[in-house]
């Protein structure tokens, strides 16, 4: 009895050799991925509260994510609803860590929780003067707004411009100074 092996076109074409140049090598399939341990030590570093502790995460992150790999810096917003949001724009990913209540969390007006991270004071305050940016790879625009709430850098922020057109959505990148979401 014969029996006929069929091969794929490209090992019956071209050999074992042609197989391992059509394959993509491992590395290749694999973008870059944040490392978590990192990600980690960067939010227990901000609360200065370490896991499971008081103030600070309430488990670790977990290990089975695959999150691209950020290539500007890490954001996190300040704490709300027992959480932080940790996010990576240019990366298009953000992830909510939720925080063990107690120790230096203080129970302030409405029941909301407050880390000390967030008890600093603001680095713009509502009704400052900001300078609003929107700049590009060949372009830059910048008008001078005014804060509708308090903020601190790396934050957003609302921002009204003088003609009073409605709010916008703004970063805050530095005190007295606000980039257009969306833009570098």
């Amino acid at each position: 009895m014969n029996r006929t092996i069929m091969l794929p076109l490209a090992f019956a074409t071209f050999g074992a050799f042609g197989m391992a140049m059509a394959a993509p090598a491992p590395a290749q399939m694999m973008a870059a991925s944040q490392n978590l341990d990192e990600l980690e030590q960067i939010v227990v570093t901000t609360l200065g509260a370490d896991v499971g502790q008081p103030g600070g995460p309430l488990a670790p992150i977990d290990r089975r994510m695959r999150l691209t790999a950020c290539p500007t810096g890490i954001q996190i917003d300040p704490p709300a609803n027992n959480a932080v949001t940790v996010r990576c724009t240019t990366a298009g990913w953000r992830l909510r860590v939720p925080l063990k209540a107690g120790g230096y969390m203080a129970q302030q007006g409405g029941g909301q929780m407050m880390s000390p991270m967030a008890q600093r004071a603001p680095d713009i305050r509502k009704g400052d003067p900001v300078q609003l940016v929107a700049q590009g790879d060949a372009f830059s625009i910048s008008v001078d707004a005014v804060a509708m709430e308090d903020a601190n850098i790396g934050g957003r922020v609302r921002v009204q411009t003088g003609n009073n057109r409605g709010t916008m959505f703004a970063q805050v990148v530095d005190i007295g100074r606000v980039r257009l979401m969306g833009f570098k």
